[in-house]
């Protein structure tokens, strides 16, 4: 797997370890697997869902063109999951998921949007949190 900058710049700067964001982003707390859990299922919020299915049976209309995030806690480390969420564009350049922690660099961005991350960096952390515990395979 090729990785691009050692540095990533995101709505600020986070190190980059081997193939991970191996600290919370600056300015969160430890994740909370409850909020991230609501966050995920939210389809206002991320959009999760749309794209991936999730344990969350009370769910309807789970996506199928990403992988199912049943099992995620098992196959990525809490820093690679860090990464994928907050940009997945480091790790698969021609990827459709959206970079829910990048400002630059973007195209289409409505200026209302501008400057603007999609999740926040607690967002980010509390849904690194939940997908941290889901270690059964779908």
């Amino acid at each position: 797997m090729r990785l691009l900058p050692v540095l990533l710049t995101f709505a600020c700067t986070a190190s980059l370890a081997a193939d991970g964001i191996p600290s919370p982003l600056p300015g969160a707390a430890a994740g909370d697997p409850v909020r991230g859990r609501a966050i995920v299922a939210d389809r206002q919020v991320g959009l999760c869902l749309l794209c991936h299915a999730a344990p969350i049976a009370e769910e309807k209309f789970q996506g199928d063109l990403a992988p199912d995030l049943a099992g995620a806690g098992s196959r990525w480390t809490v820093p690679q999951l860090r990464l994928r969420i907050a940009d997945s564009s480091r790790i698969d350049p021609a990827t459709i998921m959206p970079s829910y922690f990048r400002t630059d660099g973007l195209q289409r961005v409505a200026p209302s949007h501008l400057n603007q991350t999609i999740l926040t960096a607690q967002q980010i952390e509390d849904v690194v949190a939940w997908l941290a515990t889901l270690k059964d395979a779908p």
